[in-house]
C-alpha cells in the first residue's frame, strides 16, 4: 500500500509539473509568440536600416561600396532594399546587376532584380562570367538612358526570360562585372519590392510630413493577390541636400506559417510527454519507491535501537549509499551515546565553573565597589571640608590626605585594568634573558624608604645563578608585588631572605623570598592568589594594598607557565617561583 502510495505521488506530481510547464508554453505560444517575433524582426530590421541610411548620409560611398552595404543588409535581415525619392523611383543602381559594353566605351548596366525574381535559378544555370558575349532584350530607364531593364537574355544557345514585344531594344556586348544574389536570397522577395513601390508611392501628404521631420516609417502591408503579410520599412535622410528614402519589405508571414506548424508540434510533444509519464511512473516506483520503504524499515528498527538484523541495498547510486551511511551511522550510536553521556558531564561540570565565575565576577565588583568607596568617602569629606573653608593651617594636610586616597584609588583601578588584560589573554609575552637578582636589588633599592620606615631589611642571596628566560616588565611586577607584599607583612627588626639558586636535579632556576610575622592559616594558603581576598580585612587595609596584588601575581606566572607557591616556616611565610 506504502509502495503504492508514493508512486501515485510521484505520478501526479511529475504530471502537473509537466503539465504546468506545458500548458504556460502553449499559452505564449498561441497568444503572444506572433507579437514577440513580430516586434522583435521588425526592431531587428528597423535598427539594420537606420545603421545603413546614417552611414549612407554620413559618408561619400561609391555605387560599388552602396551596392556592398546592400547586399550586406539583404544578407542579414533577408530582406530586399533600394533608395527612391518621393515619387518611388529608384536613385542609385540596382544591387543586382550585369555591366556590359557594347562598345565605342558605352556601359550599360543591366538591372536584374525584376528578372531574379521569376527566373532566379535559370539565371544562375547561365553561369555568365566577367568577358561573356550577352544579347539583351529589354526596355531603357525613362530617367536613367544608361540602364536597361531585361526581358530576356540570352548567352550563347541559351535564353532566359520572355519577350514582351512592344517598345524593347535589343543589345549585344561583353559582361564587364556581374552581381547576383547568392542562392540563399534568389527567391526572397526581390520582386515585392517592387510591388510596394507601385503600392506605396507616391507618398501621402501626411508621411511626408512624418518623413521630413526624421521619422522612419512602419508600414504594415497585405499582398492583394497574395494575401501575404508584409512590413514596409521607409527610412528618410538627406544626401547632397535633397531628401531620399531607403525602402525595405520584411516578410512576416513566415512568422505565421511556422507558428502554426509549431502548434501541431506541441500536440505531437504532449501526447509522447503523456506516454513519459507512464514509463516515469515505472520508473520510480521500481527505482525509488522500493530502496525508499526498505529504507524506512530500517529506520524504524534503528528508532528502537535494533542494529543486529539491519542489511544493506545493494545499488551502486545514491540509494545505496545512504544504506551504507545509515549501516555506518547505527554502528557508532552505541560510540555516540556513550560520548553523549561524557559530554553531558562535562557540560555539567562547566556549567558549574560557569556558575562560580559569575559568582566571581559579583563579588569582583562587590569588592571593587567596597574598597573604592572608603577612599571616595575620605575624599568627597576632606574636599567638602575645603569648600567650607577650614583654617588654614590644616588646608596643606587635606590636599594631602585627598592626594593620597587619590592615589589609591588610581592603584586600585590601574591594578583593576591590569589584571582584566591578564585574564582575557590580551596581553603578549616579549621574553628576554637577563639575572633575576639585578632585577630585586634594582627594586629593592626603590622600596628602601618603605623597608626603613618598617625597620625590615632586605637581604639577597643569589647561589650559581642563571640567566632566565622572560617578560622583564612583566616579572619585575611580579617582584615587586612580592617585595612589597613581604615588607607590609613582615615583624619590625626583622631581614626579608631572598634566595635565587639553581635546582642541581633539573637545572631550574628557584627563587625564595621570606619574611617573618605572622603565618597565613592552613586552610586559606590556597586562597591568597583570589581578588581581594585577605586573612584580616581591617588589618590589610591598614598597610595600604589594593587587594589585587597576589591576583596579578599568578596570572603572570600562569602566562609564563612558571611553578609558585606559597608555605609558611616556622616563623612566617615564603613564596617561590621555579623558573624553567
Amino acid at each position: 500500500m506504502r509502495k503504492r502510495g508514493i508512486t501515485v505521488k510521484l505520478f501526479a506530481v511529475t504530471a502537473l509539473f509537466f503539465l504546468a510547464f506545458y500548458a504556460m508554453i502553449m499559452i505564449f505560444q498561441l497568444l503572444f509568440f506572433d507579437r514577440f517575433y513580430q516586434h522583435y524582426k521588425t526592431k531587428e530590421a528597423a535598427e539594420h536600416i537606420n545603421q545603413l541610411a546614417e552611414g549612407y548620409e554620413n559618408n561619400s560611398w561609391s555605387e560599388a561600396e552602396l551596392t556592398k552595404q546592400t547586399l550586406a543588409y539583404i544578407r542579414e535581415t533577408k530582406s530586399p532594399l533600394t533608395i527612391v525619392d518621393a515619387e518611388g523611383y529608384q536613385l542609385v543602381q540596382d544591387p543586382f546587376h550585369i555591366m556590359l559594353d557594347i562598345g565605342d566605351g558605352n556601359v550599360v548596366e543591366v538591372s536584374l532584380s525584376l528578372l531574379v525574381t521569376s527566373y532566379g535559378k535559370q539565371i544562375r544555370a547561365l553561369d555568365i562570367k566577367k568577358g561573356d558575349t550577352l544579347i539583351v532584350q529589354g526596355e531603357f530607364d525613362a530617367e536613367v538612358p544608361t540602364v536597361i531593364y531585361p526581358s530576356v537574355m540570352t548567352k550563347d544557345a541559351s535564353s532566359v526570360g520572355e519577350g514582351l514585344g512592344e517598345n524593347e531594344i535589343t543589345i549585344v556586348g561583353e559582361v564587364k562585372s556581374i552581381s547576383l544574389p547568392k542562392v540563399g536570397i534568389i527567391d526572397r522577395g526581390l520582386g515585392i519590392l517592387y510591388d510596394a513601390l507601385l503600392e506605396w508611392f507616391p507618398l501621402e501628404e501626411e508621411q511626408l510630413k512624418q518623413l521630413s521631420k526624421g521619422n522612419s516609417l512602419q508600414l504594415d502591408w497585405v499582398e492583394s493577390w497574395s494575401g501575404k503579410h508584409n512590413l514596409v520599412l521607409i527610412e528618410p535622410f538627406k544626401k547632397d541636400g535633397e531628401m531620399q528614402f531607403m525602402v525595405s519589405v520584411t516578410s512576416l508571414q513566415e512568422i505565421r506559417d511556422t507558428n502554426e506548424a509549431l502548434q501541431l508540434f506541441y500536440v505531437y510533444i504532449g501526447i509522447a510527454g503523456f506516454v513519459l509519464i507512464l514509463l516515469l511512473s515505472l520508473f520510480f516506483s521500481r527505482v525509488v519507491s522500493r530502496p525508499l520503504i526498505k529504507l524506512n524499515e530500517m529506520a524504524k528498527k534503528m528508532v528502537h535501537l535494533d542494529f543486529s538484523s539491519t542489511k544493506p541495498i545493494k545499488q551502486k547510486d545514491e540509494l545505496g549509499s545512504l544504506s551504507n551511511n545509515m549501516l555506518v551511522m547505527a554502528k557508532n550510536l552505541d560510540v555516540a551515546l556513550s560520548d553523549l553521556k561524557q559530554a553531558n558531564g562535562k557540560l555539567k561540570q562547566d556549567m558549574e565553573k560557569r556558575v562560580q565565575m559569575e559568582k566571581e565576577q559579583r563579588e569582583f565588583f562587590e569588592h571593587a565597589s567596597h574598597e573604592l568607596k572608603t577612599p571616595l568617602s575620605i575624599v568627597k569629606s576632606f574636599a567638602e571640608g575645603l569648600q567650607d573653608g577650614v583654617s588654614p593651617d590644616k588646608q596643606d594636610h587635606y590636599v594631602e590626605v585627598i592626594i593620597e586616597e587619590s592615589a589609591k584609588m588610581e592603584g586600585l583601578i590601574t591594578d583593576m585594568l591590569d589584571l582584566a588584560k591578564l585574564e582575557n589573554g590580551a596581553i603578549k609575552l616579549r621574553k628576554t634573558s637577563f639575572l633575576l637578582s639585578e632585577m630585586i636589588e634594582s627594586l629593592a633599592d626603590k622600596l628602601f624608604c618603605i623597608a626603613k620606615e618598617k625597620e625590615v631589611a632586605i637581604e639577597i642571596m643569589p647561589k650559581n645563578e642563571q640567566h632566565i628566560l622572560a617578560d622583564y616588565e612583566w616579572l619585575e611586577r611580579v617582584m615587586q608585588n612580592l617585595l612589597v607584599n613581604a615588607v607590609r607583612h613582615s615583624d619590625p627588626d626583622s631581614v626579608i631572605v631572598i634566595r635565587i639558586e639553581l635546582d642541581q636535579e633539573n637545572g631550574d632556576s628557584v627563587f625564595t623570598i621570606e619574611n617573618k610575622g605572622t603565618q597565613i592559616p592552613e586552610e586559606q594558603l590556597d586562597k591568597i592568589w583570589r581578588r581581594f581576598y585577605r586573612t584580616e580585612s581591617s588589618r590589610s587595609r591598614m598597610t595600604g594594598g589594593t587587594g589585587l596584588g597576589l591576583a596579578i601575581v599568578k596570572q603572570i606566572l600562569d602566562l609564563h607557565e612558571f611553578q609558585y607557591g606559597v608555605e609558611n616556616v616556622p616563623d612566617g611565610v615564603r613564596f617561590y617561583v621555579r623558573f624553567q
